[in-house]
């Protein structure tokens, strides 16, 4: 091989490493996330092929290679399309979590690869990186498979402690560093690397199981981003810049949307992996001021009448949205709204629904107008602006109790949609959200109940304002 041909193989690679920053950057609005998700395709895509040519340069045998390429390659892209096109939108978390687990599990075995071929003289510099990839690898896989599981409903979304958890978890950590080091001064040993595997298997085993329902956002950018930075500590061991590029991207990114959501919750990364907030459901001791106050049922005629001549509505979408797939209901709701002159737009809260951005991409698939969905900070302000904001399925997101201490919502940022002139909440039940508290808004003199599934409720407010204004 000369040295011009790893000079263009070497370009090659930092265009398709442009493309994953473009891609990356694009995917920051609705508006461009295709485009984006397209462009980092690409590069990807690219960068494969590049790797089969590199592989067959490097002495493999040019049929073996082409061969193994073309069935990874088309086995991947077979799993993806059946599983793009088939898991639902409210199952997305789950899948992606899903990708978390077969991605950390890849960079393992890679690097469990490179230590089965190291020998008792390799160098430091290898030796650690393939370590710690190994390490955070190997706690991503059982970390992601849990979250998947919790998401799913395999898994119950209640924080799951075994018998002497803490302690257990704490042994698993020190076992697994302790093992890091050993692998790395016996790079060619069997018993440090099974040592490795086992313990940070049950690292991220033990981590995820006592967190509850209401963080598996926040678990997933984390996993997210430690599958980032195994894929970038294989591409150390492989000495391959595109593999460390592309993981470092991941895992940058997967780091930066986990602080930001722990903002948008008001929780530190350190207290959501110590586990126990959210208890998927349960009922809670702890009551507002206004736990005993009734709460106003209306009906679907009457909600038609408010939306019908008001001059602007606020929409709110949260998970019972998602669940009940309304987003087209709720789209055209919208539009109908808007064509009469009304001001429409849509609050969305940044840890509605399970995954960041889920409301986003729901609504985006309805082809609602990407200028009409705006974020909390633009949301805010508007509220005591709007004639009616719609609630549609959201809850803690919404919780006034938030702005008082000592309950389990405190501090954290909410949606001021009390602040409204009036507010109509579309929901099944008075039940909690993952919080486990009850929602003080469901009980504000201005606000009224729309009981039943939401994607049922909607589609009754659009029949009664057609013919209201027939």
């Amino acid at each position: 091989m000369t040295t011009t041909d790893t000079g263009v193989r070497s370009l090659l690679y930092l265009a398709c490493a442009v493309a994953f920053v473009v891609g990356l950057h694009l995917m920051n609005s609705p508006r461009t996330a295709r485009r984006g998700n397209a462009i980092s395709a690409f590069g990807m895509g690219a960068a494969v092929v590049i790797a089969g040519v590199h592989a067959a340069e490097a002495g493999f045998e040019w049929t073996a290679a082409l061969v193994v390429l073309i069935i990874a390659v088309a086995t991947g892209a077979l799993i993806g399309a059946l599983t793009g096109r088939r898991v639902k939108m409210t199952a997305m978390p789950q899948l992606v979590s899903a990708f978390n687990m077969v991605g950390g599990g890849a960079a393992a075995l890679i690097a469990v690869d490179e230590t089965l071929r190291a020998s008792a003289n390799a160098a430091i510099s290898a030796a650690v990186p393939t370590a710690l990839g190994i390490l955070i690898g190997s706690v991503t896989v059982t970390g992601s498979l849990i979250a998947a599981g919790k998401l799913q409903g395999f898994v119950s979304g209640n924080p799951i402690r075994l018998p002497a958890h803490r302690m257990l978890e704490a042994t698993a950590v020190a076992v697994a560093l302790l093992a890091v080091i050993w692998s790395v001064l016996t790079p060619d040993g069997m018993a440090p690397l099974a040592v490795l595997v086992v313990s940070a298997l049950s690292v991220g085993l033990l981590v995820v199981l006592p967190i509850g329902g209401a963080d598996m956002p926040v678990v997933i950018s984390l996993l997210n981003a430690c599958t980032g930075i195994a894929v970038a500590m294989a591409g150390f061991a492989l000495g391959s810049t595109i593999m460390i590029v592309a993981g470092a991207l991941v895992g940058s990114a997967g780091t930066i949307l986990s602080v930001l959501m722990g903002k948008a919750m008001n929780r530190s990364i350190a207290s959501i992996v110590i586990g126990g907030f959210g208890v998927g459901g349960e009922a809670s001791a702890e009551k507002g001021d206004a736990a005993g106050t009734p709460a106003r049922e209306t009906t679907a005629d009457d909600v038609a009448i408010q939306l019908a001549y008001a001059h602007k509505v606020m929409i709110v979408p949260g998970y019972g949205l998602a669940a009940a797939r309304a987003q087209r209901e709720c789209a055209d709701l919208g539009n109908l709204l808007a064509e009469r002159g009304i001001d429409v737009s849509y609050a969305i809260h940044p840890v509605a629904g399970r995954m960041p951005g889920q409301m986003n991409v729901l609504l985006a698939e309805a082809n609602v107008p990407y200028e009409q969905l705006h974020d909390l900070d633009g949301s805010n302000p508007e509220f005591p602006l709007a004639d009616v904001a719609l609630v549609v399925g959201a809850n803690d997101v919404t919780n006034p109790a938030a702005r008082r201490p000592g309950n389990a919502v405190s501090g954290m940022p909410i949606l001021d949609v009390d602040k409204a002139k009036s507010v109509v909440v579309l929901k099944r039940s008075m039940g909690h959200g993952y919080a486990g508290i009850d929602n003080e808004l469901f009980t504000e003199p201005n606000t009224t109940m729309l009981f039943g599934d939401a994607k049922t409720s909607l589609q009754q407010l659009l029949s009664a304002i057609k013919t209201l204004v027939a």
